[in-house]
């Protein structure tokens, strides 16, 4: 069979040149006679692989030397718990805005071991739009503030994020991480699970200011401290070894590209062609804010449940799968990350033209 076009949000498309590469080494990687899946990861073959990945991925984002790059398991979910456990501190307190599923997930979390103080939401209008917030409207006495900067669901992003003074800003980047430029040093702490820009599902990035790690909660789990992780450089037990290999691939594969800025001019001119169609579209319609869309996750509707559902299974047909909308914004969503090629968007929109045409 033939691969189709995946515009799932997740697990989602990874670049071809990186599965041919996994694939021929499948059996033995890099002369080890080995998989990457049998190898020890106290080993040097895979030592090598970890400290190639976090070596190419502090290239491609500029990251500077005072950041730990850490590359953990549990996905960004466990995150939701970690980041308070190890930042709330004496404190006790942090500013959250919540944009979306993904934010009410990490409020719901933190209030777990502290106060979550939200200071914003877009929920009046099922976070269809990022909402603006002044600099003295956060709380110069919390230990962080949370954001979401790319909603996967929603179809939203941060075109500018906000200042928070002396205040670390936290990002849940899950769905936006590579997508575009962006300076690391905004951020006190940057996470990201990895299957929709950078690898397979199981691994989670973790990039984190030095002066935030070792102040951790007395209950912290010692699985869930981030001193725990830096001082043993993500190897303090069997990380998802395959996952960072693969993560690896996918940073040489941007490298090669010419890196984040390379693949951001695509991105755009992806999701530039997708938003004029529906612009102009008397039969599909953008459901979030223009000022505040994602390039990463587009989602859009169409007058009725029965065209919906007529849409997806001729979209199937064609090869184009994985555009089902979330239940809680219906309707169709593509998820157009790094790996998704240019004439993937094309065949969708020029899918869309027809089936607009064949049902006005």
């Amino acid at each position: 069979m033939a691969r189709v076009f995946n515009f799932s949000a997740g697990p989602a498309v990874l670049p071809e040149p990186v599965l041919k590469n996994a694939a021929a080494e499948m059996l033995d990687c890099n002369g080890s006679g080995m998989s990457v899946m049998e190898m020890s990861h106290r080993s040097k073959d895979f030592e090598a692989i970890i400290n190639g990945a976090e070596e190419h991925l502090r290239k491609l984002m500029n990251i500077p030397p005072n950041y730990k790059v850490l590359f953990l398991q549990g996905g960004a979910s466990s995150q939701f718990a970690m980041v308070p456990l190890n930042l709330l501190g004496k404190n006790g307190k942090a500013d959250f805005l919540n944009t979306g599923t993904w934010s009410k997930k990490a409020i719901s979390e933190a209030k777990r071991y502290g106060k979550a103080n939200v200071v914003a939401t877009s929920e009046d209008k099922n976070f269809s739009y990022i909402p603006k917030v002044a600099k003295d409207k956060f709380d110069p006495q919390a230990s962080y503030v949370h954001i979401t900067s790319n909603n996967t669901i929603e179809g939203t992003k941060y075109s500018v994020f906000p200042d928070t003074g002396a205040v670390p800003l936290v990002a849940d980047m899950s769905s936006n991480i590579l997508s575009e430029a962006m300076d690391v040093t905004k951020f006190g702490l940057i996470y990201a699970g990895a299957q929709k820009n950078i690898g397979p599902a199981g691994v989670c990035v973790v990039i984190i200011r030095e002066d935030l790690i070792g102040k951790a909660l007395d209950i912290t789990p010692t699985m869930f401290n981030y001193d725990t992780h830096a001082k043993e450089k993500s190897l303090y037990n069997t990380p998802p070894t395959y996952g960072i290999y693969i993560a690896k691939l996918v940073f040489e594969w941007m490298l090669e590209k010419g890196g984040v800025p390379a693949i951001e001019k695509i991105n755009r001119e992806k999701a530039k062609m997708l938003y004029d169609f529906i612009d102009n579209s008397s039969l599909f319609k953008g459901t979030a804010a223009k000022e505040d869309r994602s390039i990463m996750n587009v989602p859009f509707t169409l007058p009725t449940d029965e065209l919906t559902e007529n849409c997806l299974k001729e979209a199937k047909q064609n090869g184009l799968v994985q555009l089902k909308g979330h239940r809680s914004v219906g309707g169709m969503r593509a998820s157009i990350y790094n790996a998704m090629p240019f004439e993937g968007v094309k065949k969708l929109v020029d899918f869309l033209k027809k089936f607009e045409t064949a049902n006005k």
